[in-house]
């Protein structure tokens, strides 16, 4: 199931959506489940961030606090910290690029905005204690925001429960909020926080059914990178830094679902893995009935 080509506006920048678009990952903590201590150093951060636009990110998300399962929050000032001086560098060095920060906090998000950011992704979907706030900002300034599904009571529905009307009620709750707060549908990304609050069923399950999400009237993003669903599914690769190979085989599936945005830590791979997919939809072909 394809969905119909979109634009993504953010600030001053705009997004065509109607190729695959890759949102690499830029994690400036200590501890995030792959990559955690890597880029914590604002310097190894932009080496890293110029790697990923030589690879072909569309989009770099910043993050300076982990949200991996058994995360501790940092304080507030730490993680503005570690986030606005990159952030403001990548905005200098790549102004027609652009910058999301990943925040659940109005502060640090208000500090990433005038240090640059153009897009806000949060976590909690707008329904967080800070969602008003978030919503309120990007209406103001004209950002973008990904809202993500993030309801932990998912888990105690019936094992053999479809999770998907939970999902798609949930985040319709998240784009009235958005609505409410004066942000435009081209300004709204639905994501269906794949690891989140969810059993392996309920995420595998969503995985299968991506295409679904485009009832929404929004652009679909994926964030699966490594992450635990696939060793779930694969306990050979019992680590991270195992699953590549996998993660590109869920962003094809995604590509040939409509999914138009991809959060990943391997940009090149998994751009290319996006544009086999594409090229296979473009020439109508078809491996699954989607």
């Amino acid at each position: 199931m394809s969905a119909a080509p979109l634009i993504l506006c953010c600030r001053e920048l705009s997004l065509d959506l109607g190729t695959p678009r890759i949102m690499g990952i830029l994690n400036v903590t200590d501890d995030s489940f792959f990559d955690g201590g890597q880029h914590l150093a604002p310097a190894a951060a932009l080496v890293r961030a110029r790697r990923m636009i030589e690879e072909g990110a569309d989009i770099l998300d910043v993050g300076g606090q982990s949200t991996r399962p058994g995360h501790v929050e940092v304080p507030e000032a730490e993680e503005l910290s570690r986030v606005a001086p990159v952030l403001r560098a990548l905005a200098a060095e790549f102004p027609g690029r652009p910058l999301s920060i990943d925040t659940y906090r109005p502060a640090v998000a208000a500090a990433a905005l005038a240090a640059g950011a153009h897009i806000l992704n949060d976590i909690h979907g707008l329904q967080g204690p800070g969602g008003a706030a978030l919503a309120r900002l990007a209406a103001q300034t004209g950002a973008a925001v990904v809202v993500m599904h993030h309801d932990p009571t998912l888990r105690d529905h019936p094992a053999d429960a479809d999770p998907l009307p939970s999902v798609l009620a949930w985040l319709e709750r998240s784009l009235a909020l958005a609505a409410a707060a004066g942000l435009t549908a081209d300004r709204v990304v639905v994501d269906p926080g794949i690891g989140f609050g969810k059993t392996q069923a309920q995420n595998l399950a969503l995985l299968g059914r991506l295409g679904e999400l485009h009832a929404l009237g929004r652009p679909v993003l994926l964030g699966v990178s490594r992450k635990s669903v696939i060793g779930h599914a694969l306990p050979e690769l019992a680590t991270p830094a195992d699953r590549l190979e996998p993660t590109l085989a869920l962003t094809a599936l995604a590509v040939r679902q409509g999914v138009q945005l991809h959060r990943v830590h391997d940009v090149l791979a998994n751009l290319r893995a996006a544009r086999m997919a594409a090229a296979l939809e473009a020439a109508g072909g078809r491996f699954f009935n989607v």
